[in-house]
């Protein structure tokens, strides 16, 4: 029997640092601050990480696209596939009967 997976939740910006803030400055430990924000206590320790490595925490655009953005994409990319063809054979049409015409 396959589990389904949860989608990831993703967090604005602002609420990473804000969450990095309060880490901080509450005075209270990691897991307590996580556990009031609903979060995982590594995911504070990943944000930290990544302020103190880049600078900035990673905002919530980035990522792999949703499954419906992958779908709706690869479905565009089918039809581009399919008019450029199309438009190579007007080409050839287009082509051969300036041809007969001469």
């Amino acid at each position: 029997m396959t589990k389904v997976r949860k989608p990831y939740k993703t967090y604005p910006k602002e609420f990473k640092l804000e969450a990095l803030r309060l880490m901080e400055e509450s005075g209270r430990s990691i897991s307590e601050t996580a556990m009031e924000l609903g979060l995982r206590r590594n995911q504070l320790y990943k944000w930290k990480e990544q302020m103190t490595k880049k600078g900035v925490v990673a905002s919530a655009k980035k990522g792999r696209p949703k499954l419906q953005d992958q779908s709706e994409v690869a479905s565009l990319k089918q039809e581009l596939k399919r008019l450029k063809e199309e438009n190579e054979i007007l080409k050839k049409a287009a082509v051969f009967f300036a041809k007969e015409l001469d």
